[in-house]
């Protein structure tokens, strides 16, 4: 049995691209599951500067934390590209969970994932420079959304400048800056609207903040 047989059941609902699903002063209306598309969970900033949390991809499921324990969002659900999500009640989520115990699994595996991710970009915004944080998300998405082409890997979500930079707490004006820095470095290309890892072994040792790390401490 499998998470995705619970929301299978029911009538998947349709968002457009751009779409606000969730708000923060929004009741979700149960647990929703990501048939297709990506929406990512942001945060803004009393400046006005947005945040990207978490990019779902499809088999995700969000809001974890309201489906859990009724914990409000506090922050934004929108889609970046057209999705398909189903929706269940929470009491029904929280009710195949227990009569499943191998779906249990699967869905701490999921957070796990998620919590690795999130706390792996952390260290990249808080350590790495500028050029380093472009480089870090770029690895980060390929793992996450890449898919093998020969040596290269191309990251199957279409990312914008201003995308990339919600994720990494930059300018859109910085992170175009750097991003053209990789492609002359030969790290990255574009493609139509996806963006291409040319040589991702490099592009990690780009990514590498130890140095800074141990910049840092040397520092105190």
């Amino acid at each position: 049995m499998r998470l995705s047989s619970l929301f299978s059941q029911t009538r998947p609902v349709l968002y457009k691209k751009h779409q606000i699903i969730l708000r923060p002063e929004d009741v979700p209306p149960g647990v929703l599951y990501l048939h297709k598309g990506f929406v990512r969970y942001y945060s803004i900033s009393e400046s006005g500067q947005e945040l990207t949390l978490i990019i779902f991809k499809p088999g995700d499921f969000f809001p974890v934390m309201t489906a859990i324990n009724d914990t409000p969002t506090y922050r934004y659900f929108e889609a970046m590209t057209d999705v398909e999500i189903g929706k269940v009640s929470k009491e029904d989520f929280i009710q195949f969970l227990r009569s499943h115990s191998e779906v249990e699994f699967e869905v701490l595996n999921n957070i796990l994932t998620r919590l690795d991710g999130l706390l792996e970009r952390v260290d990249y915004l808080v350590f790495g420079n500028a050029y380093q944080k472009i480089a870090s998300i770029f690895a980060i998405c390929a793992e996450r959304f890449g898919v093998k082409k020969g040596n290269s890997v191309l990251i199957k979500l279409g990312l914008t400048h201003r995308d990339i930079a919600c994720l990494v707490g930059l300018t859109r004006e910085t992170t175009s800056v750097e991003i053209k820095k990789l492609e002359r470095a030969d790290l990255i290309k574009r493609q139509g609207n996806f963006f291409v890892i040319k040589d991702l072994k490099n592009l990690e040792k780009v990514a590498n903040w130890e140095s800074s790390i141990s910049s840092t401490q040397l520092a105190f």
